[in-house]
């Protein structure tokens, strides 16, 4: 049995296992990498540990943590408070504007997983404030940041654009970017539908009011600012900026923040770091691990030059956009777009596949299943859940995740592919 099989049996196995037993599944991707690596390929383990997603530890636990004080301070409140005095008490307005905020920020140039930061902790903040359902409010924001991320002048968009211009393939980045805004506005109407979008048409907020501290069903005081809360709105402010503007890292700025409002109030911020989401983290950081080193032993690249080797080009072209999808769930939407297209190619140049049909399936295959909570928005807008809901939460998007596996791909194939017009 070769290694890249035996890898993809043990990736199974750890699904499996924790799903069905009361163990971390982080904690069994680990001593997953760790079993592979050494028994089955030889690796030291430096070279096991060096996929570790250290740039999203940081971010996972630099975002939270700035959140937790911002919740703990009133600061969040305070935002809820404001914004839905902007859509003028229409709770059910309140998800879609969170949609447009984040794909407005991709489509301008903000990298994915940082607007996914910047915007999910928010977002979380009215859901619990409004009794909006989380797992409605995160996918939102997750669908948005797609939307958007396609634009010409978005990240996506670029690496994209870029791969198909050095393979010499026809492009169009306007379709590109127009297909996937409205795939994700589609694929968002679903989204609120199934989870309890309808509930929300006649509520507003007068009639939503989170309890205040005092006792259950008393109307919450207005919230003001004062010293705490103007200082963590600066800072939430120079994360967004520092981030969209000059390309510093989400999760050391947020760190930064952090340690500055610590000094200044550590009264207000001492407990907050127990509310970090330490068990998503170790979660995520194992998956993603696991699937790092299933990249560098050549696991992908068996995949897709398999696929490759099939005669049939539009079964091809399905597989290709299924392998990119199901990737792209556990690691980088960016490396699997820069992987698999030029991949594409040998169907592309038979003729019998329409490369700009085919380059745009791919890409949207490979970026709507970031609700995966094992990819990085996913694992982002668990971490922004509230406590009480990360596990309801990393469940739905799971499940949600999972099933765009299998949809995203047959669904932008049937349209954007067999029809021939791209």
């Amino acid at each position: 049995m070769s290694v890249e099989i035996i890898s993809i049996l043990v990736l199974v196995a750890v699904f499996v296992l924790g799903t069905t037993l009361s163990i971390n599944m982080g904690v069994l991707a680990f001593v997953a990498a760790f079993a592979v690596g050494t028994l089955v390929v030889g690796k030291s383990t430096d070279e096991i540990v060096g996929g570790f997603p250290s740039n999203l530890f940081v971010i996972l636990v630099g975002v939270t943590y700035l959140f937790a004080i911002a919740r703990s301070n009133g600061t969040v409140d305070w935002l809820v408070t404001v914004a839905v005095r902007v859509v003028g008490g229409r709770v059910v307005a309140i998800p879609w504007i969170m949609f447009l905020i984040t794909a407005v920020l991709t489509a301008f140039g903000a990298v994915v997983p940082a607007a996914v930061a910047i915007v999910a902790p928010i977002a979380m903040g009215f859901a619990t404030s409004y009794k909006i359902n989380p797992v409605l409010m995160g996918l939102l924001v997750i669908n948005g940041a797609s939307a958007g991320g396609f634009s010409p002048l978005s990240i996506f968009g670029g690496i994209t654009n870029g791969v198909v211009e050095r393979s010499n393939l026809p492009g169009s980045p306007m379709t590109l970017f127009i297909a996937s805004f409205v795939f994700n506005v589609l694929l968002s109407a679903v989204v609120f539908v199934i989870f309890g979008g309808r509930q929300l048409l006649r509520r507003r907020v007068t009639d939503e009011m989170a309890p205040a501290p005092s006792g259950p069903g008393t109307v919450q005081a207005p919230v003001r600012l004062d010293l705490n809360r103007v200082l963590t709105l600066v800072g939430i402010v120079g994360v967004a900026v520092g981030a969209l503007f000059f390309d510093l890292d989400v999760g050391l700025l947020s760190l930064s923040v952090v340690a500055l409002l610590t000094l200044v109030s550590p009264s207000t911020t001492r407990d907050a770091v127990n509310q970090v989401a330490w068990t998503t983290v170790l979660l995520i950081c194992g998956i993603v691990t696991y699937v790092s080193l299933l990249e560098d032993i050549g696991t992908v690249d068996y995949l897709g030059h398999g696929v490759a080797g099939i005669g049939v080009p539009l079964l091809g072209a399905l597989l290709i956009c299924l392998i990119g999808a199901a990737v792209s769930a556990f690691a980088s939407t960016t490396g699997i777009l820069g992987a698999l297209i030029p991949l594409a190619v040998p169907f592309l140049q038979t003729g019998q596949v329409g490369a700009i049909g085919l380059i745009t399936a791919l890409a949207l295959s490979s970026s709507v299943v970031d609700a995966s909570p094992f990819s990085t928005s996913g694992a982002l807008t668990v971490a922004s859940a509230p406590p009480e809901s990360r596990e309801l939460v990393f469940k739905r998007l799971m499940a949600w995740g999972f099933t765009m596996i299998a949809v995203a791909p047959l669904v932008t194939w049937l349209v954007l592919v067999v029809p021939g017009w791209l």
